[in-house]
């Protein structure tokens, strides 16, 4: 010990100087980095808080709605109920009664899901959902034919828009809101991997969804040529659209085409689009949030359509 400490006292200033500045620096960084790992955690802690607060709130909201057990599942598809979907618990593919709510609910047009237990228990309010719950559509879907209708009786070029796989069914109500006061003629969701009607959209939607069609289809990109057949324009929102947004004839028959929050349009809904429209952004940010570029998008129809305004 005595040899050591010799040495240290021996060091030039300079260089002990320098491994203190060394040692300081270190211990600086090693309290930035302690700093930045506490302020992860409390970000995430803060995240998950309002994570499951949200879940939580939507549960209850879609409580409302909610079937479960298989007989009341059973009972309400036989009565002609508007379900938006059925959730079945994974792993019981030999459960014969669980095969036949699924293989009827599917012959009445309403969506089934595969869920695991953890799921399923999360959702349950009663705690005895015997694999299987139900939510009720907050109104019955229309079909695409009811969106012409609608068209031709106000005597105008159809308007649609056209959801692809968005999710968020605060979003769905807020583009269907919009839709409703724009004078659009109706909305066309996918049946799977997307938000429905359920009792949060239609909170969203201010009551709107009670107003304007919402038709559901099996595929959109089928749907979209389809659409293109009996005479529509397909203008889809992109960010790297070719074609700018006051540059587009939204006085022609019209489907606007709005993509997943996060992906945007699918490959193959984007293909079919006759114009990928970009809406101009003139900040920081590359994109606006799927409800506000429907709702650019719509009002830009608007100023066409009706120029006397």
């Amino acid at each position: 010990m005595r040899r050591e400490n010799n040495r240290e006292n021996n060091r030039p200033d300079g260089r002990r100087e320098k491994e203190k500045e060394i040692k300081q620096e270190r211990k600086r960084e090693w309290n930035t980095r302690k700093e930045n790992e506490q302020e992860q955690k409390f970000d995430t802690r803060i995240k998950m808080k309002k994570e499951r607060e949200r879940d939580r709130e939507e549960r209850e909201a879609d409580s409302d709605g909610m079937i479960e057990g298989r007989n009341a599942v059973l009972e309400a598809i036989r009565a002609g109920a508007n379900l938006d979907k059925i959730y079945l618990q994974k792993g019981l593919n030999d459960d014969k009664a669980l095969g036949k709510i699924a293989s009827t609910a599917r012959a009445a047009g309403a969506v089934v899901v595969d869920a695991d237990k953890r799921k399923l228990d999360a959702m349950s309010r009663t705690h005895a959902h015997q694999g299987v719950i139900a939510f009720m559509a907050a109104r019955a879907y229309a079909d695409i034919d009811e969106l012409f209708r609608r068209a031709e009786l106000r005597n105008e070029a159809p308007l649609f828009v056209i959801c692809d796989e968005l999710s968020d069914p605060r979003n769905l109500g807020a583009v269907i809101r919009t839709a409703e006061c724009a004078g659009a003629h109706g909305v066309i969701i996918p049946k799977r991997r997307s938000a429905g009607l359920t009792s949060v959209t239609a909170k969203a939607s201010a009551g709107a969804i009670a107003h304007l069609p919402v038709a559901r289809v099996a595929n959109i990109p089928i749907s979209l040529s389809d659409l293109k057949k009996r005479g529509l324009w397909i203008f889809g929102a992109d960010v790297s659209g070719d074609t700018d947004l006051y540059h587009a004839d939204l006085k022609l028959p019209a489907a606007i085409v709005i993509g997943n929050e996060g992906r945007g349009m699918t490959s193959l809904a984007a293909k079919r689009c006759d114009f990928l429209v970009k809406i101009p952004m003139l900040g920081r940010l590359n994109s606006l949030n799927a409800s506000a570029a429907a709702a650019v998008m719509l009002y830009e129809a608007v100023r066409q359509r009706h120029a006397q305004i």
